[in-house]
């Protein structure tokens, strides 16, 4: 099998990871990485013998994929012309800054019968993956994903950094236009909202409870599901599934008693099995797990979330 051209763009904190396990695929060549800082650049291009450059215009026509690991403000362009060139586009989440922007990428990718994957990594956390497909859907979800001040991601809200995950996860879950949405937030360390709140309410009838923060003293990442006689709950962070579930003995006299089953996934590398997933779709041509569209239906109720917030 030939080997993909791969290239990063933007070599920053997440980047630079990007950059590794390209580097690591044997059906992938790590081609070049683009950083407008030349130093960093050449960092990581040197660490995987790659070559360094400070413009990804140069690079169009030449790569077979991409990683967009910019801020958000450029992804729409940046993904844009690498679509038009004919590379298979892998870009941060949120897509775009806009539903428009986000239903261009959509249309070039699908003009040109190209992979436009977005990266929503939790998708691809061991204990998401091992929920698998649930047969029952829930009625009542509720998350948190709490995290410390962190200076890093403050180009967006608490929504659109934090939040925009579990949004991502309930609506592929649900599978049901929202209905109704109720949000409340405020900020508290930057300009934007730093913690939030929202209430989604699905056509189908489930009620998810949505909160995420960037000034907490604690890092979490929980998840929980309420299912017809059944719980389930995801701590995203410590990659754990924990199933309870009515048995088939009584707790009290009609009362069934509940059973456990818990899974803990010790090893996991959530952004190797993502790009591995999106190299896979690329030699395939299956549809991507997190396509463009379902990145564009998390911006879309993001936003939503974000205009109720203001």
């Amino acid at each position: 099998m030939t080997k993909l051209k791969c290239a990063v763009i933007g070599t920053g904190y997440l980047g630079k990871f990007h950059a590794e396990k390209y580097a690591s695929l044997p059906d992938c060549e790590l081609v070049a990485v683009v950083d407008i800082n030349e130093q960093a650049a050449k960092d990581v291009a040197e660490k995987h013998g790659a070559e360094a450059l400070t413009d990804y215009q140069s690079l169009l026509g030449k790569v077979d994929a991409v990683s967009i690991v910019v801020p958000t403000t450029l992804h729409h362009q940046v993904s844009k012309d690498f679509l038009n060139a004919g590379a298979h586009v892998l870009v941060e989440k949120p897509i775009t800054v806009t539903v428009e922007e986000a239903d261009e990428l959509i249309a070039i990718a699908k003009e040109k019968k190209l992979i436009l994957q977005v990266g929503h990594l939790e998708r691809f956390n061991p204990a998401v993956m091992g929920l698998g497909k649930l047969e029952d859907k829930p009625l009542f979800i509720e998350s948190h994903r709490l995290s410390p001040f962190n200076p890093r991601a403050n180009d967006v809200s608490v929504v659109l950094d934090l939040m925009i995950h579990d949004i991502d996860i309930i609506l592929a879950i649900v599978d049901s236009e929202v209905e109704r949405m109720e949000a409340s937030g405020t900020a508290v360390l930057t300009k934007g909202t730093d913690i939030a709140n929202a209430r989604l309410t699905f056509k189908n009838g489930c009620v998810a409870n949505v909160t995420a923060s960037r000034i907490s003293m604690k890092m979490e990442r929980k998840m929980r599901m309420f299912r017809p006689n059944s719980y389930i709950s995801i701590d995203f962070q410590n990659r754990v599934l924990t199933k309870h579930f009515a048995g088939t003995k009584e707790m009290f006299p009609g009362v069934p008693e509940i059973e456990t089953e818990k899974s803990v996934f010790e090893n996991g590398d959530a952004l190797l099995e993502e790009i591995k997933h999106f190299v896979d779709c690329i030699h395939t041509g299956n549809t991507p797990d997190v396509s463009g569209e379902a990145g564009r239906r998390a911006l879309a109720t993001a936003i939503e979330i974000t205009k109720l917030l203001q």
